[in-house]
């Protein structure tokens, strides 16, 4: 039931053979989707990659403490599946969560000051890098526990079928989780009630050090619901624009009334697996070859060069924006204060 979506470039594949996605080539002027929603896509690209640089930083001086997973690289996933998410829809993730809470539209600052252990941060400086929510933006929490996020999500998924709110529930995890065993409980509850689920597996090609063909039999993860009849799509992660179509269709799918949907991302991460991570299981070669050919924002910033939506001094003024509202959001965090020891009591129960 699974089928594979064929990119105008090809994803990035698993190491041992290796072909990276080429740099998107201006066409005949007919852009894909609006110029105006492609210039958003690629502000909001831009700074979860600052802000994401800027947080690297801060754990280097010693200001960010605990795990810190960053989401470089993997930016045109979540902004271009939010793109088609409504008002109605959640989104659910795992630890390395800031690029989804800045794509649906969380407060830079707050982000950073939850980061940072600080009390204006989103969960009163409590949560840290892995765990912050916000009930406003409809953010269900990145979750430590690997594969946690799908059973929860699911669980989003039977609220809004429950309302009939016509709401999509985004269910993000890694390749490393998706062999997990709640996963596929998940998969089998979400098929049997038709729950509208995009569930979306962010391949990166390393489950913290290991190599996906290394860990899983099959390394067609977006065949993962077969057995359930979910249908799955593999998407090249590195191409905002093919994510835009892929999440079209998912969100049409489910809010058809058909049941949840398998969206595997082929994508790449160029840091770590954690700030502690150094990534010896992967050579310098590999990641300069990926930066250079499939970068994301390169490959937008070219294409909207190429077909006349932008000139490149009106996208460096967006690089000195995206920049100003960082460092703003780095101040912030930096001049709150810590949380009163009295914080440690608060928020455990839910008076009912």
């Amino acid at each position: 039931m699974a089928t594979a979506l064929k990119s105008t470039s090809d994803a990035v594949k698993a190491p041992a053979k290796r072909k990276i996605s080429p740099r998107k080539k201006g066409g005949d002027g007919k852009l894909p989707f609006a110029a105006k929603e492609l210039l958003d896509d690629y502000r909001r690209m831009l700074l979860i990659r600052r802000f994401e640089e800027k947080a690297g930083q801060l754990y280097g001086m010693g200001l960010i403490g605990g795990f810190c997973h960053l989401y470089i690289g993997q930016e045109a996933v979540v902004v271009g599946l939010h793109a088609s998410a409504g008002k109605a829809d959640t989104l659910v993730t795992s630890y390395r969560d800031h690029g989804h809470m800045l794509a649906c539209g969380m407060d830079p600052g707050r982000v950073m000051a939850e980061l940072t252990g600080r009390i204006g941060g989103y969960s009163k400086g409590k949560g840290g890098s892995m765990h912050m929510f916000s009930r406003e933006a409809n953010f269900f929490g990145g979750h430590g526990i690997v594969g946690a996020q799908v059973p929860i999500g699911t669980g989003l998924g039977f609220g809004h079928k429950y309302k009939g709110d016509g709401g999509v529930c985004f269910v993000y995890f890694g390749d490393g989780a998706v062999n997990q065993g709640q996963v596929y409980e998940s998969f089998n509850m979400a098929s049997l009630w038709k729950l509208p689920v995009v569930y979306v597996i962010e391949n990166n090609l390393y489950g913290m050090g290991t190599a996906v063909a290394r860990a899983s039999a099959s390394v067609e993860l977006y065949r993962r619901g077969d057995a359930y009849g979910i249908p799955g799509v593999q998407v090249n992660g590195m191409d905002v624009i093919e994510v835009r179509k892929a999440g079209e269709k998912a969100t049409a799918h489910c809010r058809a009334g058909k049941g949840p949907m398998i969206l595997e991302m082929k994508t790449y991460r160029y840091r770590g697996h954690s700030m502690s991570d150094p990534a010896k299981y992967r050579t310098k070669e590999e990641v300069s070859k990926v930066r250079k050919e499939s970068d994301p924002i390169d490959n937008l910033r070219a294409f909207l060069i190429d077909n006349k939506v932008a000139t490149e001094d009106s996208l460096k003024e967006v690089d000195r924006e995206v920049k100003a509202i960082i460092t703003k959001a780095a101040d912030f965090a930096q001049q709150s204060p810590e949380p009163d020891p009295a914080e440690l009591y608060t928020d455990i129960l839910v008076e009912a």
